[in-house]
């Protein structure tokens, strides 16, 4: 029979703010798209599961949104965007528990709500920082003034840990266990300028030049610097272990891959390679970073006890002696509980990348 009105095929995902229902449908030409009494109304001839046909649909929606659908035709479907009333997550689209036959979830744009929402604050933030660029000045030259500050640090860093990676990989290779022992007095100094420069880093993500979360960074700044001035710097009986090459090592070999993909991306140039090595090599290296940082604090727990520097003495009446090892004691604690915040974060950075194993979602 020609011209069965049929139904197609139609997936729906949501954010705090909108709705968006594609329709499987093509070659559509002037489709009858309405809301009235919180309905979305369809209807269209075009070409779909069952052929040539008129399809046609109605979705009375949870809760209240706004009767005027915008919607864009492509040349394989129909894409309808609707604007919630009032912004909040929807447990369902329809107000009839049983989803009907005809709807599914479009995995290709589902958020959860917790991703929903990194996102809503992302765009607020991507709206607050237009609104004070385009108040400060221009946001085209803001913008590249911003790249290219970027750029430049990025790349300083950049050549700075490749510097260290190269320096102790070659010596390795030439000197084999050896080059373990003086690792502190052949790179110490690079890696000082590089760690002293990724206060930098910290202060860019504090006063919003980049959109990096503040504690990861200033968590990692804080840990490595003391390992640096504190367990290696002040403690000439340190500088002399092989923990300091395995230290420094897993650094720059985390660093050299962050910091290329943030110069590549400073420039609009996405390598996939490198951005696939930048969100999955720290799954091996950053455990075993702070399985070395751990190691040398241990390791230096006696030597700080034998010489008792950095310990005091309570003043009277308690003058109970406070070693420094029992505040190394508490760092160790610190250091895992880092790691399981910059982890956290870094997992949720991998997701939102490269997605998430889709859910049942009625």
């Amino acid at each position: 029979m020609e011209n069965q009105v049929l139904t197609p095929h139609v997936y729906w995902a949501q954010r705090h703010r909108e709705l968006y229902l594609r329709v499987e449908l093509s070659d559509v030409q002037n489709p009858a798209i309405s809301i009235t009494e919180n309905v979305l109304h369809f209807k269209a001839q075009g070409h779909g599961a069952k052929g040539d046909n008129v399809y046609e649909f109605h979705l009375e929606f949870l809760d209240l949104v706004k009767p005027e659908p915008v919607y864009k035709l492509t040349q394989r479907q129909v894409n309808i965007t609707v604007q919630k009333k009032v912004s909040q997550w929807w447990e369902r689209l329809t107000k009839q528990e049983k989803r009907p036959l005809f709807l599914a979830p479009d995995f290709d744009r589902w958020l959860d709500e917790s991703d929903a929402e990194m996102e809503l604050r992302a765009k607020e933030e991507e709206r607050l920082n237009k609104l004070r660029l385009e108040s400060e000045g221009s946001p085209e030259t803001l913008t590249n003034l911003r790249k290219g500050y970027l750029f430049m640090y990025n790349l300083v860093q950049f050549l700075g840990f490749s510097w260290i990676f190269v320096n102790l990989t070659v010596r390795f290779c030439i000197l084999g266990k050896e080059s373990f022992y003086d690792t502190f007095h052949t790179v110490a100094d690079m890696m000082y300028f590089c760690q002293m420069l990724a206060v930098v880093e910290t202060i860019n993500a504090a006063i919003g030049v980049t959109t990096s979360p503040v504690l990861p960074s200033l968590i990692q700044l804080l840990g490595r610097n003391f390992i640096l001035f504190i367990i290696f710097g002040t403690m000439e009986e340190m500088q002399n272990k092989a923990v300091v090459f395995f230290v420094f090592y897993l650094w720059s070999a985390i660093e050299i891959f962050r910091y290329s993909f943030y110069m590549l991306t400073c420039i609009d140039m996405d390598w996939k390679v490198l951005t696939w090595l930048r969100y999955t090599l720290w799954i091996p290296l950053y455990p075993l970073g702070c399985l070395a940082e751990a190691i040398s604090v241990i390791q230096s727990i006696p030597i700080f006890n034998e010489t008792g520097r950095f310990s005091f003495t309570l003043p009277y009446p308690v003058k109970i002696k406070v070693r420094f090892s029992f505040f190394l004691q508490i760092y160790l604690i610190m250091i895992f509980l880092g790691l399981y915040i910059n982890f956290r974060h870094l997992y949720k950075q991998r997701r939102r990348r490269y997605g998430q194993k889709k859910k049942k979602i009625h």
